[in-house]
């Protein structure tokens, strides 16, 4: 085909969730439901560490800007997903198409190197208790938020920038609820495999790295607790460890599947159904898991949303 006979791709479909006008209305209706209890968990979370100063401590310093991550790590794909339940077109502008892309990874990555944070932070708190206050400092809180954000944020960028400079000459439909890597690649006319090999490579070695670094460090935690003397003290140890161990295995658990271990082989609807679990439900489940075995987190939110008078250390 002659390079002016080409008509360059403008905008995409995204195709979403196919089925009836009710299923559209029902599908609509429980994304917003959990939407909504996302964006109310995690404010009320970040609320509780601010407007409590028994929480001005490290672990929910990094639990609130957790929190402000995953209350933007939704926003950049769901409230355009919620449109497109109730519209007939379906549409995403090209430059909206990538903007939402490089959100949606960026976050992601900056995830990963969060939890990384929070497993250093309780490897230190639990592992050097003498010398955890001389180590975690406000100051080195800042930076290692601050290394999580630039280094997240950077991690894809030039790949990202490349697949965005590929030829997309038609067809413009996406089957998926969001701009994903391998949807978007496959409607390019021109090569993609070197870009294809440098973006997985990249992220396999983010996800590896990250979750062998959380591995290690709680291997090492769990060493350390075992020889706590006191039954309260390890109870209490692992009640904290276990919230961000079940959040970390959710969450690696689906984004290994679907961008380390190789999934060609599964359906459209599968890779949709695994990505609004890791990117919808987790994030919605996380204000859950952080606060119901916490007792200093439980007693806030209850001040955050009843104005209860917050209760001591128990």
């Amino acid at each position: 085909m002659n390079k002016t006979q080409v008509s360059t791709v403008t905008y995409f479909v995204l195709l979403g969730f196919p089925g009836p006008w009710k299923i559209q209305i029902t599908l609509f209706s429980l994304i917003l439901l959990v939407y909504s209890m996302t964006l109310t968990g995690n404010m009320a979370i970040i609320c509780a560490v601010r407007w409590n100063h028994q929480l001005h401590t490290p672990m929910y310093m990094f639990l609130a800007n957790f929190s402000f991550l995953e209350i933007w790590y939704v926003t950049c794909t769901v409230p355009n997903m919620l449109v497109h339940f109730l519209s007939e077109s379906k549409i995403i502008s090209f430059p909206g198409c990538f903007t939402q892309f490089y959100f949606f990874f960026s976050l992601g990555i900056t995830e990963c190197f969060f939890l990384c944070a929070m497993a250093y932070n309780r490897y230190l708190a639990i592992c050097f208790p003498l010398h955890y206050p001389s180590i975690m400092t406000r100051q080195f809180c800042v930076t290692l938020v601050s290394l999580c954000w630039i280094i997240g944020f950077s991690g894809h960028l030039i790949p990202i920038f490349f697949i965005s400079q590929l030829s997309f000459c038609g067809p413009n439909i996406i089957d998926h609820f969001l701009c994903d890597v391998d949807p978007l690649m496959a409607l390019s006319c021109t090569p993609t495999a070197t870009i294809r090999r440098v973006f997985y490579s990249g992220s396999t070695l983010i996800i590896v790295l990250t979750s062998l670094y959380i591995l290690g460090s709680y291997t090492l935690v769990l060493r350390a607790v075992l020889r706590v003397p006191s039954s309260e003290g390890r109870q209490k140890a692992f009640s904290t460890c276990g919230s961000h161990l079940l959040v970390v295995s959710l969450f690696y658990g689906t984004i290994m599947v679907m961008y380390v271990i190789p999934t060609s082989g599964n359906s459209a609807a599968m890779h949709k159904i695994i990505t609004l679990i890791y990117s919808v439900v987790t994030p919605a489940l996380n204000p859950f898991i952080y606060s119901l075995r916490n007792k200093d987190m439980k007693y806030a939110l209850q001040h955050v949303f009843f104005g209860k008078r917050i209760r001591g250390n128990s």
